[in-house]
């Protein structure tokens, strides 16, 4: 494993990177991007998913990902790798099973009878317990673990922020189902890990109403559980086109048509009225669309929590676009 460099970052002491966010606001696409934010200063990072949409390999144009570990892509300009594995619940009890029952083909031989896909579709609690537990067992590999890859950081593309509480308050779920043995165990070495300095809960939003309630309704839960709340992170912002006078002017129907007019003829474009017309509107739109944004920064400010922005990228995202975002996050000093 290559040494990561010394740059001191914001989220130094953090191990575990878990992102979440309500629906459409690019959850996967910033978690990827720290992925490969963290990776620029020479770390080996695994970036993880657990709800089994492949859309880590749909990012990063690669095969769908099997149960294992997966090199996906190295960090810009240093010796840091990306690798990525997409964690199911029925391949982790196997493991588990394998792991502390020594349970092998038996174990195969539930999962053809159905027990595995019972189990983990019955008890959610449980499945819970082995997601995040693949992630802890990553989390905590060291020097004498055979024929594991050791990792500096590990990023999690989660549930979304109204599922994500529960997701990772895994005793409270499991309180009812397993008072005691080697799964109660699991779940309570797993909160020693989610409750500690060494992770990081980020929630990605975007400057509308609804994802920053919700955000904000994510960090007062997160806070009552007593997990760790980390950054905000303000995904797809768009450029400002105007200074503070021009959009007030715009708003008010007060720029200077003349002088578009004029530019439009610099530009050799024939300045007819319906294209003007349809330039001021265009104009006041996005000056109304900046207040409402404007307003929720606003919100997001009053968390009193560290916020990264990321702008909106026209297209599709591909590669160099979450190298784009990657250096715009180690620029903001996340990674």
């Amino acid at each position: 494993m290559t040494p990561a460099k010394t740059n001191r970052t914001d989220w130094d002491a953090v191990r575990l990177h878990v992102v979440t966010g309500k629906g459409g606001t690019g959850k996967t696409t910033v978690a990827a991007s720290l992925a490969l934010a963290l990776a620029s200063s020479g770390k080996t990072v695994l970036l993880c998913e657990v709800e089994g949409r492949q859309g880590i390999a749909a990012l990063f144009d690669v095969p769908p990902l099997p149960y294992e570990e997966r090199r996906i892509a190295s960090g810009p300009n240093s010796g840091g790798d990306v690798y990525a594995l997409s964690i199911e619940a029925e391949q982790a009890l196997l493991e588990y099973l394998a792991m502390y029952y020594r349970l092998g083909r038996a174990g195969k031989a539930l999962d053809r009878f159905g027990v595995i896909d019972f189990a983990t579709t019955i008890a959610p609690g449980v499945r819970d317990v082995l997601l995040t537990g693949k992630v802890y067992e990553a989390a905590h590999r060291n020097r004498r673990s055979k024929n594991a890859r050791q990792y500096d950081a590990i990023v999690l593309d989660a549930p979304p922020t109204g599922r994500i509480t529960r997701f990772l308050n895994v005793n409270s779920e499991l309180a009812g189902l397993a008072k005691v043995g080697p799964i109660r165990n699991q779940a309570d070495t797993v909160m020693t890990l989610l409750h500690s300095p060494r992770t990081a809960v980020h929630l990605v939003t975007v400057l509308e109403d609804m994802p920053v309630q919700e955000t904000s309704d994510g960090i007062e839960n997160l806070r009552r559980q007593k997990l760790p709340v980390g950054a905000v992170i303000v995904n797809l912002v768009r450029r400002n086109e105007l200074d503070d006078e021009a959009r007030d002017r715009a708003i008010n129907g007060d720029l200077p048509r003349e002088l578009i007019e004029d530019d439009l003829l610099a530009a050799d474009v024939e300045p007819t009225r319906t294209l003007v017309d349809g330039l001021l509107t265009e104009a006041r739109e996005h000056a109304e669309r900046r207040g409402l944004e404007d307003e929720q920064r606003k919100h997001i400010n009053a968390l009193a929590v560290p916020t990264y922005e990321l702008p909106r990228l026209t297209g599709g995202i591909d590669l160099g676009d979450l190298y784009e975002l990657a250096a715009e996050l180690c620029e903001q000093g996340m990674a």
